[in-house]
């Protein structure tokens, strides 16, 4: 008899247990997404070579085909959703999209009201200089000073490192990164903090004998996919995503992605 109690017992919380994850899949935005046909991404244009747009005006760039790459693995169409960065979280959190692929880095403040997938790559925070004080800035430490102006993109972590690390410094943000760059080319502006790869880049280009690329990062920074919390399956997907575009040395996405942004430069004359 009490075998028989016991197995009722197992059988009931093992059919409320499969209930239960039966009704989170249906709530997931991963299962809302196959069911619409479409994935719904959101990003801020102007972050090279993350996001950019073409002389065209198309959206290009590194986020932009692996949402595509997403898309494609999920067998859906893929709709990007242009947005500013400063509102890009509260944007996630109303279910204007079903997900951010814009250079995001994990911090732990952001983590408090979204999750993050494993990092699809690492990058750090380092500085371009105005070639004119290249003679008196040799390291980092030496732009702590009042006398010096220093910007950043409001809201993300090139901000956060300005204001950390530069305290006696004069930190000024702008909305986009184009914005604060030019204060530096133009000399209003010291120094300009950012995060490495758009720096590398923009070295390549109109940064090329003017500015000085201090490329030691002040900081480590993981680059993630944000999706809203309480939803476990799609996590699982990206994820496992991710750990396929990396490990397939076969079709070897991730490593053809990152000649094509980073090494090979060739895409600049798009956006130039």
């Amino acid at each position: 008899m009490i075998k028989k109690i016991v197995a009722l017992f197992l059988l009931v919380v093992s059919t409320s247990v499969f209930a239960d994850d039966i009704n989170l899949w249906k709530k997931s935005t991963l299962n809302k997404i196959v069911q619409k046909g479409e994935l719904v991404v959101a990003l801020e244009p102007g972050y090279m070579p993350f996001e950019m747009k073409d002389k065209r005006g198309r959206i290009i760039g590194y986020d932009v085909d692996i949402a595509k790459a997403m898309a494609k693995a999920m067998g859906v169409k893929l709709k990007i959703e242009e947005t500013a960065f400063d509102g890009i979280i509260a944007g996630l959190l109303t279910n204007k999209y079903d997900i951010i692929i814009s250079g995001m880095t994990i911090t732990q403040q952001r983590n408090l009201k979204i999750n993050f997938s494993d990092p699809y790559i690492v990058v750090g925070q380092t500085i371009l200089l105005n070639k004119q004080y290249q003679n008196e800035i040799k390291t980092s430490k030496d732009l702590d000073n009042e006398k010096y102006t220093i910007t950043a993109v409001l809201g993300q972590t090139g901000e956060i490192a300005a204001r950390k690390f530069f305290k006696n410094a004069k930190v000024v943000t702008f909305e986009t990164e184009s914005e604060a760059v030019s204060e530096v080319l133009s000399g209003r502006a010291a120094a300009f903090v950012n995060d490495q790869p758009y720096n590398t880049v923009f070295m390549d280009g109109k940064g090329k004998d003017k500015l000085v690329h201090m490329d030691k990062p002040l900081t480590y920074e993981p680059l993630a996919f944000a999706i809203r919390k309480g939803d476990p399956d799609f996590l699982n997907w990206l994820n496992n995503f991710l750990r396929q575009i990396k490990e397939d040395k076969v079709v070897n996405l991730h490593e053809k992605l990152y000649q094509k942004w980073f090494v090979d430069t060739k895409w600049l004359q798009r956006v130039q």
